[in-house]
């Protein structure tokens, strides 16, 4: 079986990191995996934010809680975080965006990186914080988050996989 398919069959989302940071060399080519999605018409109408300072960090991570109703670390303890948004005026940003969260994902299993999406980045960017996130990098547009992405490494084995549905493909 080639490393491709070892890969996807094998990828889980962790949700227990230890506390170090990805080496950057791996997260550079994490963050070039996801700029190779493909995207509609190859217009390539996602972007992808890298958070860094712990004081966004935070914010973020409270505005992801707050949307979901709870008071909890969303994000895991993961020491890295990765937001992908897209454009809304491209027919196809959804799919895009979740193209490349996909390709970020995959990519950090090859290397070892663990992962996981964590959903309600939409939520994090309608609110005021987060346009003001974007209005302080410079970025302008109809802007939707799409997820984030928390990586780091496991803190402990994340388990097999369920077994597949029985009618998972069907075929005419």
């Amino acid at each position: 079986m080639s490393d491709t398919i070892t890969t996807l069959k094998t990828r889980r989302s962790c949700r227990a990191f230890k506390p170090e940071h990805v080496e950057e060399e791996k997260l550079q080519a994490i963050l070039e995996a996801g700029t190779y999605a493909p995207t509609g018409m190859g217009k390539q109408s996602p972007i992808i934010l890298v958070i860094k300072d712990q004081e966004t960090r935070q914010k973020l991570a409270k505005l992801n809680a707050a949307a979901m109703g709870m008071d909890i670390d969303p994000f895991y303890g993961a020491p890295d975080l990765v937001v992908v948004l897209a454009n809304k005026d491209m027919p196809t940003y959804v799919y895009d965006g979740s193209l490349v969260m996909g390709n970020m994902m995959n990519a950090a299993a090859d290397l070892g990186v663990a992962s996981c999406w964590v959903h309600r980045a939409k939520e994090e960017f309608e609110s005021e914080e987060g346009k003001a996130i974007l209005k302080k990098l410079g970025i302008e547009g109809n802007w939707e988050g799409i997820g984030n992405l928390i990586l780091g490494y496991a803190a402990k084995p994340t388990g097999e996989a369920a077994p597949r549905k029985a009618d998972y493909v069907y075929t005419l």
